[in-house]
């Protein structure tokens, strides 16, 4: 007599057990994905040819003569990591203030509203906060920046003279900071809500306060969001262009002096403000300080990267 084949049972053949819309699913999420990392090598491969001319090129056919490439993109790094560092450090306490607020301290009725709130300001187009900057902030801020300069002017960074029209490298990081204040909240909201409820009342039935149960259980759970959210929004800050284009009166100079009329510029406004004029090895000078930029933006994103998974490696240490 013959045997008879048995046929594969699922623990050994999942695949031949699959549903078809699980193996749509899968391939579909594969091809996503891959097609992220090809967009990404696109990108990186189209900066890169491009920047080469500008690389090799004399220094004299540069907008400005300036004495090299670094000689004439240094400012503009200096001018992009300087408003953004800005911005991210006057958004993020308020973020996480009001992450707070709307996840423990606030009533369901106003934490929804207010939730509702910050994701529609998410959704303003940039060109309404830089006419929001130019037309409001900076004229309401004016004579602030008389009084800090008259009275604190031996701070380098309230170093006289003050600009005369508000539009100075700080209304631009306030303008920023705006910008980036939502995603920052939202994602530190959402993980601050996932914060285990028994935690919550562990540290409140050992007598601790409502703000002493935040620091103990709260904070340290959501730190790795608190930096995800924050390196979001710093990645914004470094690629905004209208905002920061509209706001600033930018000159090629590095300074840390905040309420002056003469500001760095940043990597993205510039290319905005100089591309449409430019022609020959110019363009291509531009698209190497793109590149610098998309460099700059993918050290940020390793960083904070490396800095979530520390800190998930120490908690499961732990």
């Amino acid at each position: 007599m013959t045997a008879t084949a048995t046929p594969p049972t699922a623990a050994e053949s999942p695949r031949a057990y699959q549903r078809l819309g699980d193996r749509v699913f899968s391939k579909s999420a594969l091809i996503a994905g891959s097609l992220i990392l090809v967009i990404l090598a696109a990108v990186a491969i189209f900066l890169v040819a491009q920047s080469l001319p500008a690389l090799v090129a004399d220094p004299n056919d540069f907008i400005g003569r300036p004495d090299s490439f670094w000689a004439y993109v240094w400012p503009l790094v200096f001018g992009t990591l300087w408003s953004a560092s800005l911005a991210l450090l006057m958004a993020l306490p308020l973020a996480i203030g009001i992450a707070l607020f709307i996840s423990h301290f606030a009533p369901r009725r106003l934490a929804q509203a207010l939730g509702y709130i910050i994701d529609l300001l998410a959704a303003v187009p940039s060109v309404v906060y830089g006419l929001w900057g130019i037309g409001v902030l900076a004229p309401a801020v004016q004579p602030l920046y008389t009084w800090l300069t008259e009275n604190l002017g031996w701070i380098p960074l309230f170093a006289p003279p003050a600009s005369g029209t508000g539009r100075t490298i700080l209304t631009a990081a306030i303008v920023l900071g705006v910008m980036i204040l939502p995603v920052m909240t939202a994602i530190c909201r959402e993980v601050f809500l996932q914060t285990p409820v028994l935690h919550e009342e562990a540290a409140l039935a050992l007598g601790a306060t409502r703000w002493e149960m935040i620091r103990m259980a709260v904070l340290p759970f959501g730190r790795p969001g608190i930096v995800s959210g924050a390196m979001l929004g710093l990645g914004r800050a470094l690629g905004e262009t209208m905002a920061v284009a509209m706001v600033l009166s930018p000159a090629a100079v590095v300074s840390f002096a905040v309420l002056q009329s003469r500001n760095p510029s940043t990597i993205a406004a510039n290319i905005a403000l100089s591309f449409p004029e430019s022609y020959g090895v110019n363009v291509n000078l531009l698209i190497a300080t793109g590149l610098v930029l998309f460099v700059i933006t993918l050290i940020v994103n390793s960083i904070a990267r490396w800095v979530v998974n520390r800190r998930k490696d120490f908690s499961g240490a732990n």
